[in-house]
């Protein structure tokens, strides 16, 4: 049973309307038309300088955040992908995060705030990616790097490591992906029932987004839906999900496929919690939060 302080929060999603900023695909559209007349920003919050050490470099035309714990070695190194249906940017709740394993993992974390769609798509942005990936892990010295992504950002953080694992480069120490999008077809059947019960998401705006995103490729191409890809080589995986997530069918099929292909994978399915529970400001996102502190400490041990 979750929460009460989880059924409210899903309540007032439903309630405020966050579903539809994907609703349709018409939604969609308006909501990229709005960010190229007035792009939101992908600045760090100021409170995060009050604990973290932040720069920024830039890879590409990638705006790429390094953030550190002030005053301490960092112990261990991570990649954050952010979410947002490939059209979206950094938000407030992806920062604390950040936050979060900077002060409590004493983590570096480097966050690439990476180009949207549709002027990202998969076919530039899987590449730089995998790129930036490789170059943490080469240069990460005696400290573990972990790869996490929420949402579609973990899509694109899948869809570099089987890119990294085909060029037979060294894999992270752990993939943690949060609530992840991993096949933008959403052809999945059980997602039509599921959709009812999601406070979220929709199919349709989903559908579009993915579209936005595969560009030129096929939306059924891995580097697009990295669930259609291969899984065996990868690191250890680890997966949260909540069972009101219309994407829980990807998290579920992630599981039972890197399994049979030899990869060892931990599963967090959350009864009744919604998409990106893990970043929320409840009872099971604040575990899920402990378990990925845990995650990169030991990785730091490795």
């Amino acid at each position: 049973m979750p929460s009460l302080r989880s059924r409210a929060l899903s309540v007032a999603m439903a309630v405020v309307g966050r579903r539809r900023r994907s609703a349709s695909a018409q939604a969609v559209r308006d909501r990229v038309a709005a960010a190229a007349r007035r792009p939101a920003s992908h600045l760090p919050p100021r409170r995060l300088g009050r604990v973290a050490d932040i720069s920024r470099t830039f890879v590409g035309a990638w705006p790429v955040y390094d953030v550190s714990p002030l005053g301490v070695e960092p112990s261990a190194q991570v990649l954050y992908v952010h979410g947002g249906d490939y059209v979206g940017e950094l938000e407030r709740r992806h920062w604390e995060l950040v936050r979060t394993l900077v002060t409590r993992a004493r983590a570096r974390v480097v966050v690439p705030a990476y180009v949207l769609a549709p002027r990202g798509t998969a076919d530039r942005t899987v590449p730089v990616a995998t790129d930036l990936l490789s170059g943490l892990i080469a240069g990460g010295g005696d400290g573990g790097t972990v790869l996490i992504g929420d949402s579609a950002g973990a899509g694109l953080a899948l869809a570099a490591a089987q890119r990294l694992r085909d060029r037979d480069v060294e894999q992270p120490s752990r993939i943690v992906l949060l609530s992840p999008w991993l096949d933008v077809t959403m052809s999945h059947p059980d997602q039509a029932v599921i959709e009812a019960a999601d406070p979220v998401l929709s199919r349709a705006g989903l559908l579009e987004a993915g579209r936005l995103y595969a560009g030129t490729l096929a939306v059924e191409d891995p580097l697009v839906s990295p669930l259609r890809g291969t899984f065996g080589g990868l690191a250890p995986l680890t997966v949260f999900s909540g069972t009101r997530d219309l994407l829980a069918t990807d998290g579920r099929e992630l599981v039972r496929r890197a399994r049979a292909e030899g990869v060892e994978v931990e599963f967090h399915e959350a009864a009744g919690l919604p998409h990106g529970y893990p970043l929320l400001p409840v009872p099971e996102g604040r575990a899920a939060r402990d378990r990925i502190v845990e995650l990169v400490r030991s990785a730091a041990d490795l």
